[in-house]
């Protein structure tokens, strides 16, 4: 029997606004509400809201609750400082990726919050709890304990103070802040996945309903999936399943930079030790197409002669951009930048060129 879509305590406030709805992840999520190119505008040059209360909340401690995230993650926790965020992987032993995710320090010695990916989490769970062996550790999905939502654009931090009657300007990329209301926790951080300065807002269901009305009435514009994956495409960010996945490492996706080869161990270290001493087969890169024709996400990326050496994972007509450009994964020997390269759209054999993924000059607030 198919298992029923899963709903955020949002989901309600979507169908009254009358949201374009589909399903992502096992969830029932806004796709639109005015357009996406109109919402996407609205985070590069003012503010926009997602609701991305379908992310995943697993809250690690005890004594060996360092030593256990770094053996799961590929960043170095130990030198994260309370109020700090890292950005990495978990991955499978052969360097294949089982999620990326966001490792919160949290005040108390022993205690994160590792915040995965919404298809992911019942996976990542149990990769955790069948990892957690040696280690004196608690490992709690509290994912339907939380509500989330995202305020993205170079007027968030405005928005976010007011509606917050806090002042948070003080947090800086990458750090976070919570406090109690009503006995009840509040936490805010500024990550973003959208290229632009931003901050999360976690909260218990009943309050980020609350929360996310007080945003809509202080102007803020509802955007739904479809601009968030168009902006944190431009900004160069991988989506799980696209440019990271059991079949792509983090080598491949171009971002050693997350995994600290110097770190005593973590599952999967060896691998891409491997994969980077001996080059990875195939990589991530970018690609402009020199046509105003679409690359979606498994076109053929072809060479001249018309042999097949790789294959789109995400394109768009880029709205900030007005060019056609897409992510591929391709074989390595043609990831050069300046590297000419063709893909396949609708029976024609379009020119294109290997570019810098990062499209788009992000904004963050460093």
């Amino acid at each position: 029997m198919e298992e029923a879509m899963k709903q955020t305590c949002l989901h309600a406030a979507h169908i009254a606004l009358g949201a374009k709805m589909s399903p992502f992840a096992g969830f029932d999520m806004p796709i639109q509400y005015s357009g996406i190119t109109q919402e996407h505008l609205a985070v590069r040059c003012h503010a926009g809201i997602f609701d991305v209360s379908h992310m995943g909340e697993i809250f690690i401690s005890g004594k060996d609750a360092l030593r256990f995230v770094n053996h799961i993650f590929t960043n170095d926790a130990s030198k994260l400082l309370p109020g700090q965020i890292a950005y990495g992987m978990m991955l499978y032993p052969d360097g294949g990726t089982v999620d990326d995710l966001l490792v919160y320090k949290e005040d108390a010695p022993d205690e994160f919050l590792l915040v995965v990916n919404a298809a992911n989490i019942e996976k990542d769970y149990a990769w955790m709890l069948d990892n957690a062996a040696g280690f004196e550790v608690k490992i709690l999905n509290a994912s339907d304990e939380w509500g989330q939502v995202a305020v993205q654009g170079p007027d968030a931090e405005q928005h976010v103070c007011k509606v917050l009657g806090r002042d948070v300007s003080a947090l800086s990329f990458y750090t976070y802040t919570s406090w109690e209301e009503n006995g009840k926790r509040i936490i805010v951080s500024r990550t973003g996945y959208t290229g632009e300065d931003g901050f999360e807002i976690y909260a218990t269901p009943e309050r980020t309903i609350e929360l996310w009305n007080e945003f809509l009435s202080d102007g803020v514009l509802p955007c739904g999936l479809g601009c968030r994956d168009t902006l944190r495409f431009e900004a160069g960010l991988p989506l799980y399943g696209d440019e990271l996945s059991q079949d792509i490492s983090p080598v491949m996706a171009g971002l050693s930079m997350f995994c600290k080869l110097d770190k005593e161990e973590f599952i999967g270290k060896e691998a891409l030790l491997k994969q980077k001493a001996d080059g990875p087969a195939k990589k991530i890169v970018g690609l402009e197409v020199h046509d105003r024709a679409i690359p979606r996400a498994g076109y053929p990326v072809l060479l001249q002669d018309g042999s097949q050496i790789g294959v789109v994972t995400t394109g768009y007509r880029s709205i900030s951009l007005d060019k056609s450009i897409c992510f591929a994964l391709v074989d390595a020997a043609y990831s050069a930048l300046g590297t000419e390269l063709c893909v396949g759209i609708h029976r024609k054999v379009l020119p294109a060129t290997v570019i810098k993924k990062r499209f788009y000059q992000t904004n963050y607030k460093k």
